[in-house]
């Protein structure tokens, strides 16, 4: 639909050059019954330089392309008013226009709902850059100090905040498997995770938002920006997005494991018990790990299955250790519930990218 609505939008600005060119006697259109002013043909080059404009801005995913093309819409339809007879087949296009500038006007402010979440956050950051000991790890079970050590964090800077890029799929219980990817930003002093994914279920773009920001968690999921499907911000939220939370630590963010707000119980060799408190929310989650010292499995039962509001055991079965930023991490996991029927497998996850202790929000996410 993208790929279409940037060929419509060259299509008609093409369609303007040929009536700017007709204007000054370039062009001969037999089908146009009056003369056309010069100011008039310079508006239609005008708004073809705008259509071309937000053509551009499109296919570079840019969140306001929608800005010019709205105006080309407007240039455009003040002069085809003018000369109707013979353009009026051109307010067809103008509204097909309109449609998918109001989409992406809705788009922009969801996904910007988004950005300028995640830019206060950065406005009050200030990382302390301190470096992450061996004598920080001596509170913690052995398995996990290995796993720490393992991973390549000791004697780097302590992870203060972390970017994720993901691909995958996603379902829902007797759904199809639909593609998706995301993005997110988690913040670890004062605990945040933002989280927003772009979709396509069944042919029709589906964009979702998780704000974990205690006391604050909600969910949002929009068909096309526009239709929410998915609104949920009960209390249940809070305990469910602190397990998403202490997963990505265990999980992207060996390191930050030294934090004080977690505590420990050994349940044998090869797993543990991580208990975390914060702000009378206290959740857990069992780590298990193979024996050469990589985290395999995170199981809690604090979570709460969304769709039925129901808390379920979820679990994230992960593999495939690559290094990111001189980090060893897993770069594929899976995520699921466990029903009294039986598990199942909700989404699939790749991880694309992982940049740790960001100033600043990326120029390239502000536009």
């Amino acid at each position: 639909m993208r790929v279409a609505f940037i060929l419509l939008l060259i299509l008609h600005a093409v369609v303007h050059l040929i009536w700017f060119g007709h204007a000054f006697g370039w062009l001969e259109l037999e089908y146009f019954t009056k003369d056309i002013p010069p100011m008039v043909g310079f508006s239609w080059m005008l708004a073809a330089l705008f259509f071309i404009a937000s053509a551009v801005q499109l296919a570079k995913s840019r969140l306001n392309w929608f800005h010019p093309a709205l105006i080309g819409v407007l240039i455009s339809q003040m002069w085809i008013f003018s000369a109707w007879e013979d353009t009026k087949l051109g307010s067809f296009v103008n509204l097909l226009i309109l449609i998918g500038v109001f989409i992406g006007y809705s788009k922009s402010r969801f996904e910007g709902r988004f950005l300028e979440d995640v830019q206060a956050v950065f406005e009050n950051l200030r990382l302390t850059g301190n470096l992450l000991q061996e004598k920080d790890l001596k509170p913690l079970p052995e398995v996990v100090q290995y796993y720490i050590r393992r991973s390549g964090a000791v004697g780097k800077p302590r992870v203060e905040n972390f970017y994720l890029e993901f691909d995958g799929e996603m379902r829902s219980p007797g759904g199809a498997w639909f593609g998706f990817s995301s993005r997110q930003y988690n913040f670890i002093p004062r605990p945040k995770r933002l989280f927003f994914m772009k979709a396509r279920v069944k042919g029709v773009s589906t964009h979702g938002y998780h704000s974990y920001q205690p006391p604050s968690a909600k969910m949002t999921v929009k068909v096309l920006s526009i239709y929410p499907v998915v609104k949920a911000d009960q209390a249940e939220m809070l305990p469910t997005e602190t397990v998403t939370f202490l997963n990505d630590l265990c999980l992207f963010a060996p390191g930050a494991l030294i934090d004080e707000r977690i505590s420990w119980e050994t349940l044998d060799e090869y797993r543990v018990k991580a208990i975390f408190a914060y702000r009378n929310v206290r959740i857990s989650a069992e780590l298990i790990f193979n024996a050469e010292g990589d985290l395999i499995d995170f199981r809690s039962e604090d979570r709460y299955d969304v769709g039925r509001m129901k808390r379920l055991p979820f679990t994230t079965p992960v593999r495939e250790f690559r290094e990111f930023e001189g980090i060893r991490v897993p770069s594929y996991g899976e995520a699921i519930w466990h029903y009294s029927d039986g598990p199942f497998v909700y989404g699939k996850f790749k991880l694309k990218k992982l940049r740790y202790n960001l100033p600043e929000m990326p120029p390239e996410e502000e536009s």
